[in-house]
């Protein structure tokens, strides 16, 4: 696929970067659309939002969400240490016991960073939180019981103009975290291993 050409007024080197998001690899798992993108955070943006299939945009899904925000601003602000800074969401629940793991939160960044890495993305000044959620229903909640979810929420830097493997990385990160291992090409996963509370 040829790149799309840049629109007037739009930077050449933003709309080679955007076309990139647009051309990655996405897991059959997946479910991505690109969203319209968050405004005041730079000059120039492109979204995606994913959800764990067969769930589409418009609903999150039960077994997985996520969100990836690709920023460009041509001043460079010197926190990014470049022009772009990929922003990224993913949150899936959990089963209760894995919640209450104290090295849950170092796990996750790590199978972003490692994502990252497997992919083969250049980037830099990483950055994020990953947040543990434990919750109890009560009163019309009860029946619910207790539920837990991770929450990953980064940012940093690319090397370089083409995203893909930043945002396959992202995907992959999402499926692992709803417990969808990567898998060989022609093979598929028979059971998953997170249910809904409902």
């Amino acid at each position: 696929m040829s790149p799309t050409p840049a629109a007037p007024g739009i930077p050449a080197e933003f709309a080679a970067a955007a076309d990139s998001v647009r051309r990655f690899d996405a897991r059959k798992e997946l479910s991505i659309d690109e969203i319209p993108a968050p405004t005041g955070l730079a000059p120039y943006a492109i979204a995606l939002a994913a959800d764990i299939a067969p769930v589409r945009h418009g609903r999150d899904s039960d077994l997985g969400t996520g969100r990836f925000v690709l920023l460009y601003d041509p001043s460079a602000p010197e926190e990014w240490g470049g022009t772009f800074r990929v922003v990224c969401f993913a949150q899936a629940p959990l089963e209760t016991d894995i919640g209450l793991d104290p090295f849950l939160a170092d796990v996750t960044w790590s199978w972003l960073i490692d994502a990252l890495d497997e992919r083969g993305a250049d980037y830099t000044s990483a950055s994020g939180t990953a947040t543990k959620v434990i919750s109890t229903g009560f009163g019309e909640l009860a029946r619910q019981g207790d539920g837990a979810q991770i929450e990953l929420r980064a940012s940093w830097t690319p090397g370089d103009f083409d995203m893909r493997a930043h945002v396959e990385a992202w995907g992959d990160l999402l499926c692992m975290l709803a417990g969808i291992p990567p898998l060989p090409d022609g093979v598929r996963l028979l059971t998953q291993r997170r249910t809904s509370r409902d």
